[in-house]
């Protein structure tokens, strides 16, 4: 397996599964021995499980088991009751991810993701390490908290933040619901201005847009992060962890795109808070924020050189 920067092939996956883990009926897809070691790899915002549609088979070739499920609010995946809140504060993503690896039994696993998933991998890595054998995690240390948030950044770092601001107003809310492809179409060439992706590619990972809770989540998700919008009480404890911004001790690569136009901070930012075994990539090549996609040999060669840290 090679570091190569060669975009993904536009491969599809088999069919998806479906467990109930936790509040949600979560769907997956699976690949690679059933014996194998476990790699589970979280998507972000606006997109979904084909960000991995290329480092899957890669890592199951190698003999990982892999596994790739719907986050909350995307693609197949549904709330077991229709009267759950549709949450999408940080602790509630993480805590889907420990739910699944029990649904699955799995004891423990590599995990790998980018955006709201390299988020997810951060949470669990800092509060169940048992649970995570490595770590990889696109843009490094993503973990926040709702006091964090309340200080402001300087103009042009606000600046970039624009739609976090457009979805805390109803107006944003309803321009997302009514426009939700045409903006995430926009979000993936802001967020990856060198990524020639095509049509297909795009309309294959908007279908998870379709969710009934898609919107809402987003919504709530930004929301919870400006302290707009309240979460769940059971996640109280989790977050007052989180706020104190845990170290993370797991072996851990973090990987940057040479082209990333997602807000994102240097390296040298969040390399302090790795403190077991920790190694930082930069993936040359115009490779943007949809790190796995873009340059699916070099995240998957990532996900075996961190389990081998």
């Amino acid at each position: 397996m090679d570091t190569g920067t060669t975009p993904g092939t536009g491969a599809s996956f088999g069919p998806v599964k479906q467990i109930e883990a936790g509040v949600l009926n979560t769907g997956y897809v699976e690949a690679g021995p059933a014996d194998g070691p476990a790699v589970v790899l979280l998507h972000g915002w606006p997109y979904d499980i084909h960000s991995f549609a290329d480092v899957t088979p890669a890592l199951a070739a190698a003999g990982y088991r892999v596994i790739v499920p719907f986050v909350r609010g995307y693609g197949t995946t549904r709330f077991l009751s229709d009267g759950a809140p549709r949450n999408g504060q940080q602790a509630a993503l993480a805590a889907d991810v420990i739910a699944l690896m029990d649904g699955l039994e799995i004891e423990r696993a590599i995990l790998g993701g980018f955006d709201w998933g390299a988020r997810s991998a951060d949470v669990v890595a800092a509060l169940w390490p048992d649970r995570c054998q490595a770590l990889v995690s696109v843009s490094g240390y993503l973990i926040g908290s709702q006091a964090a948030n309340e200080a402001p950044l300087p103009p042009r770092a606000e600046y970039t933040w624009w739609y976090q601001y457009y979805f805390a107003t109803e107006r944003g809310r309803a321009g997302y619901d009514t426009y939700r492809r045409d903006f995430s179409k926009l979000i993936w060439q802001l967020a990856s201005p060198k990524w020639a992706f095509d049509d297909a590619t795009f309309a294959r990972s908007a279908a998870a847009f379709d969710n009934p809770d898609h919107v809402t989540i987003v919504i709530h998700n930004y929301r919870w992060r400006l302290g707009l919008a309240a979460g769940e009480p059971q996640y109280d404890g989790l977050e007052r962890r989180l706020a104190g911004a845990p170290a993370i001790a797991v072996p851990t690569i973090t990987l940057e795109g040479d082209a990333n136009g997602a807000p994102h901070l240097d390296a040298s930012a969040y390399g302090h808070k790795f403190s077991g075994k920790y190694e930082h990539r930069v993936i040359e090549g115009g490779v943007g924020h949809n790190l796995p996609q873009e340059a699916p040999r070099a995240f998957a060669q990532a996900v075996v050189d961190a389990g081998r840290l």
